[in-house]
């Protein structure tokens, strides 16, 4: 009898987290994945990356081939096209979600990221994968004053942004998949940082540096590097864990902090005017009431909250299984990041 190959199907591949994870895959040796994908330039970002990384990358002898990968299009809320992208699959990384704040985009949320969770477990269960790994986030976890670890409770409340909302209610589908047989995997991350995208999410910190951005802001939270958190995956994916989650934070810093680091990493001058929370607060109103007149959402309720609240995250528990774990310096990060940075802005 022949040796049987797993086959891995990554959803969100050409994001941050997908696209990192798909290099450390195929690093590793395998040389059965599936990823599915939106759009094709998308695909040539990922590629680039590939690029980047296997001129760079120091803790591998091993070349990554991009060709390695077989590309789907297909979205998350589209059965049809997932239901063909299951095909043989043994084990499922779900990385696909959409971020956003902006309150009038919950109903885009649900679909994607619950809805489409859903889709995704209900395959998994259909065709009978062994493990899925699902991305959450921190902000699916419930708020404290002290610090938050897996099983602070997470409480519905006016309070709550929409992307949170979300997120929750798509680990409640996950976890519904648990109940139903699949065994499964969750990692909630904190800001995760990680060269490649810089229009969307973390990445924007590197941009607005780099343009001169003056301001900072009192609040902290938890950061970690795109590398730890894929290197997590994997290994909770080889593992015998199942039907647990864990909060994947390296560094709870201040946003000053970070932002200092970040510029001088990027050689730039930092920020030095600190926000107050009336500031942030005034701020965000301003937005709402020029978004009425038509132009695009730039600060919502949410995350200027999110800009003076000083959160703290306990990620312990993943030293059970891997006592050995150690997350990068945030330094390494950032110094690693901006010179990717750096070196995209040389080639536009």
């Amino acid at each position: 009898m022949p040796n049987f190959v797993a086959m891995i199907l990554v959803t969100g591949g050409t994001g941050l987290v997908g696209s990192h994870l798909l290099w450390q895959l195929v690093a590793q040796g395998e040389n059965k994945i599936r990823a599915i994908y939106r759009t094709e330039a998308k695909i040539k970002a990922v590629e680039a990356l590939f690029q980047w990384k296997n001129e760079r990358e120091e803790t591998t002898d091993f070349i990554a081939d991009f060709s390695q990968i077989e590309w789907l299009q297909a979205d998350v809320t589209d059965i049809p096209a997932l239901t063909g992208a299951f095909t043989g699959i043994t084990r499922v990384y779900h990385c696909a979600a959409l971020v956003s704040f902006n309150p009038k985009r919950f109903d885009e949320l649900q679909k994607n990221n619950v809805e489409g969770t859903a889709n995704i477990i209900n395959l998994c269960l259909k065709h009978q994968v062994e493990k899925c790994c699902y991305v959450s986030s921190v902000a699916a976890l419930g708020d404290g004053v002290k610090a938050i670890n897996e099983e602070t409770h997470w409480e519905a409340n006016k309070e709550n942004s929409v992307y949170s909302i979300s997120k929750f209610a798509s680990e409640m589908e996950v976890w519904r998949g648990t109940q139903e047989g699949l065994d499964v995997v969750i990692v909630n991350p904190g800001v995760i940082l990680g060269e490649g995208f810089y229009d969307s999410g973390s990445g924007t910190m590197f941009k607005q540096i780099a343009n001169g951005l003056k301001f900072t802001v009192p609040g902290a939270t938890g950061f970690v590097d795109v590398i730890d958190v894929v290197r997590v995956m994997i290994a909770l994916m080889q593992s015998d864990v199942c039907n647990e989650r864990f909060i994947l934070v390296g560094h709870n810093l201040a946003f000053e902090t970070v932002l200092k680091k970040t510029a001088t990493a990027l050689g730039v001058k930092a920020p030095s005017k600190m926000l107050k929370k009336w500031q942030l607060d005034l701020a965000w109103k301003i937005d709402w009431f020029l978004n009425l007149l038509g132009k695009r959402r730039q600060l919502t309720k949410s995350t200027a909250k999110s800009g003076y609240t000083k959160t703290v995250y306990e990620a312990e528990k993943l030293k059970t299984p891997f006592p050995e774990f150690e997350y990068t310096p945030i330094e390494t990060t950032l110094s690693r990041v901006a010179k990717h940075f750096n070196y995209s802005q040389e080639l536009k």
